[in-house]
């Protein structure tokens, strides 16, 4: 098992999440110790993100349960906007990137998505879409009477754009969730003001930001390969 592993992801890969791990259990120890759901969240989180820097499939599937434990998360402080995002988009559109994954393995080889690509036109209905939703968001936010109201919107937003290029396996899902990243790095340093334990999730996404930036890269020379004829 361990030789699959070390076969499978580069010493850059595996130095970059063994440091994720170390970084999210620190922080733990620091700051909280005793929420093991955020702990638990955190985790799978980086595990799922280096599987998806991979284009493996199974990061999806670890998407699909961080969605879950990271809206309950967001539900103790009250950001409706972060577990309506995950619950109810984040989630749902992991499960349809899953199975857009699975449908399109490079060369049969399913620990491999086949890197896709998107037109002009469906980036001009892209950013629309987008527009619309956040717009919709807001007022939805706001009849909750959500925390920081302003970057739970601009989270919906960028959260939006993420999970879409996901589906569409596309290399910029990864710049569009490290937006997402600073956005929330920003939401959860405000509520660590109130609560110190959340400097634990602020630390997660720090880690989580440097993870999709290597992601943006791996991508772009997965697809760089794949182009290549056989």
């Amino acid at each position: 098992m361990l030789r699959r592993i070390t076969t499978y992801f580069s010493k850059g890969e595996l130095l970059l999440w063994g440091s994720s791990t170390a970084a999210v259990l620190l922080s733990f120890l620091l700051f909280d110790r005793q929420h093991y759901l955020t702990l638990s969240a955190s985790l799978i989180g980086v595990d799922y993100l280096i599987l998806n820097a991979k284009g493996n499939p199974l990061g999806q599937v670890l998407a699909i349960l961080f969605s879950l434990l990271y809206g309950i998360i967001s539900y103790t402080f009250s950001y409706y906007g972060e577990m309506i995002t995950y619950l109810g988009m984040t989630m749902p559109m992991a499960v349809f990137a899953l199975i857009a994954w699975l449908r399109n393995p490079y060369n049969g080889n399913h620990a491999e998505v086949t890197v896709g690509s998107i037109r002009k036109a469906e980036t001009v209905f892209l950013f629309v879409l987008t527009a619309g939703v956040t717009v919709g968001f807001y007022f939805i936010l706001r009849a909750f009477h959500t925390a920081n109201l302003l970057p739970s919107t601009l989270s919906v937003a960028t959260s939006f754009l993420a999970v879409y290029l996901t589906f569409r396996r596309n290399p910029f899902y990864a710049v569009a969730y490290a937006a997402n990243d600073i956005v929330l790095i920003v939401l959860w340093s405000l509520a660590s003001l109130t609560d110190g334990r959340y400097l634990s999730v602020v630390v997660c996404f720090a880690v989580f930001l440097v993870n999709d930036i290597y992601s943006f890269f791996s991508w772009k020379r997965m697809k760089q390969r794949q182009a290549k004829p056989s």
